[in-house]
């Protein structure tokens, strides 16, 4: 896979949500198959998704960085998965991947997932 392609996958995945209004995506080729991807969501409910993905797609999508921050529309944290090495002290089995649940100090495991999950949990929020 060409990063074009991944960059045309994420497009067309939001494009499919029902629960997306507005959006907004930049990219950014650094080779054919290494790139980067930041995003602005807006839900029905004004609530926002910002997202960045650094990834290479040689062979298989491996996101050498990433964050999923989703904020009410009064701009409170909701939840934020990312990979930062920051927290190696909470001993985490899943480190650098962990998340936000609520507010930064809220720190839990996670695996990493995909915009596809972090969409479904949206939805799941929104309904």
């Amino acid at each position: 896979m060409l990063i074009e392609d991944y960059f045309q996958q994420i497009q067309l995945l939001i494009e499919s949500s029902k629960t997306v209004q507005l959006f907004h995506i930049e990219t950014e080729k650094r080779g054919m198959y290494e790139g980067f991807i930041r995003a602005r969501l807006e839900f029905k409910d004004n609530s926002l998704l910002h997202f960045r993905e650094f990834v290479y797609v040689e062979i298989s999508q491996e996101r050498k960085m990433y964050s999923y921050q989703y904020m009410s529309s009064e701009n409170n944290l909701i939840f934020r998965y990312d990979n930062a090495e920051h927290h190696r002290k909470l001993n985490l089995t899943t480190f650098p991947h962990h998340k936000h649940d609520g507010s930064e100090d809220n720190i839990v495991k996670s695996d990493a997932p995909f915009l596809t999950e972090i969409l479904k949990e949206i939805e799941k929020i929104l309904e």
